[in-house]
């Protein structure tokens, strides 16, 4: 069986953002195909839990910029110090040099995975330390970062911000680009993202996989009743998702009919609350799945951001209908006939209307559940298929 080690920014299991879940999907994927995965990365400061015997825990911190604190300004100072880019210089520590050194030294990994771009310093201090290397090395592109970073300065009037932004871009860039063309694999989650690194060099072999849901994502058991109209959900302190939040305010729910009742789960939001009639902001939501699942309509309304968008598959597993613009279903080609794309703010409210008024008071989840184990197989087989190639027969 291969020895895999995974080396990532935050350890995911308990699944508390987008990227942590897709990171997830991966090493239950490679777990499902009988890999011996361990996972270092470090460990939220404030929110600490009860790790397993593969999992390394670097060191803990605060991971969000905004709870941060002082730190903020040390990682800055050190970015620039560096040349690298905030979101490299924010996870480099002296730390994380020692956990890879040891771990290298000391058990025979056929595959090390760089989970983002930003650990791709890490590769370097594992070059330096091992150059003549025995084992394959795959990096996770969830996004391209530096699109995302580029388009977040060109929708900023700040100047200083703006700047920050076009530096980040142009040295993430820098960061992505390099790594890429010296690992032996690069996995994205969008044929545009690999179709984007694929174009850097001859030599980048890069795949795009259909990422599934959290590989524990069910339906629920038990259907429950529809509680509300129109459900929406995810971090809204995380830029692309509070622009999308706030073009449904603005832009969508004046069309809505003025009895339908809306609630918004997820931290981030307080200033939403008490703003509207109809509108009821429930914050952090212990199951998401629950939460989607009670809804008549799980809208989705994301105008801007790079990889999949985990909460659509997430939605699609709670077996409710889902009104989704056109950027949230990237990376989706099959979506079930649950899932209805609107493009401008009349067609969203309009798409929003009709599900909710032909939407009974129960979720049938059987198409929800076929979904999900066609998407979890496939995933689960085209890694393995990636694997043989990469590592040949264990």
């Amino acid at each position: 069986m291969p020895n895999v080690l995974v080396l990532t920014t935050v350890l995911p299991r308990q699944q508390r953002m987008g990227s942590e879940v897709a990171s997830q999907c991966f090493i239950d994927a490679l777990e499902a195909i009988g890999c011996n995965v361990t996972v270092a990365g470090y460990m939220r400061k404030d929110d600490p839990f009860e790790t397993l015997p593969q999992e390394i825990v670097v060191g803990k911190r605060y991971i969000e910029t905004k709870k941060s604190k002082l730190n903020t300004m040390i990682w800055l100072s050190l970015s620039f110090l560096l040349g690298w880019p905030y979101s490299a210089a924010k996870y480099q520590s002296k730390a994380y040099r020692g956990c890879l050194y040891e771990c290298l030294a000391t058990t025979p990994f056929d595959l090390v995975i760089v989970d983002h771009p930003q650990l791709g310093w890490l590769h370097r201090f594992a070059q330096r330390m091992m150059p003549k290397r025995e084992y394959k090395v795959v990096a996770i592109a969830h996004n391209i970062e530096h699109e995302i970073y580029q388009s977040n300065a060109e929708g900023t009037q700040n100047f200083l911000a703006r700047w920050i932004y076009q530096r980040e871009a142009r040295l993430i860039k820098g960061l992505e680009d390099e790594l890429a063309i010296q690992v032996d694999q690069v996995w994205t989650l969008t044929d545009h993202d690999a179709t984007y690194f694929n174009r850097r060099s001859p030599l980048i072999r890069a795949r795009a996989f259909a990422l599934p849901p959290g590989m524990t994502a069910e339906p629920p058991a038990e259907a429950p009743s529809k509680t509300f109209d129109v459900g929406l959900i995810g971090s809204w302190a995380w830029k692309p998702n509070e622009e999308g939040l706030r073009w449904f305010l603005q832009e969508v729910y004046p069309l809505l009919p003025d009895h339908f009742t809306i609630q918004v789960a997820g931290r981030g939001a307080d200033w939403l609350a008490e703003q509207y009639p109809n509108i009821t902001y429930v914050g952090f939501v212990p199951s998401a799945q629950l939460f989607m699942a009670q809804a008549r309509v799980v809208a989705i309304p994301t105008l801007s951001g790079g990889g999949i968008q985990i909460k659509t598959l997430d939605a699609i597993a709670s077996g409710s209908k889902i009104v989704a613009t056109p950027v949230a279903i990237r990376g989706i080609s099959d979506p079930p006939t649950t899932l209805s794309v609107a493009k401008t703010a009349s067609e969203f409210a309009k798409q929003v209307a009709l599900s909710v008024d032909s939407t009974s008071n129960e979720t049938n989840s059987s198409e929800a559940s076929t979904w999900l184990a066609t998407r979890q197989a496939k995933f689960t087989a085209e890694l393995s298929q990636s694997l043989e190639k990469l590592l040949g027969k264990h």
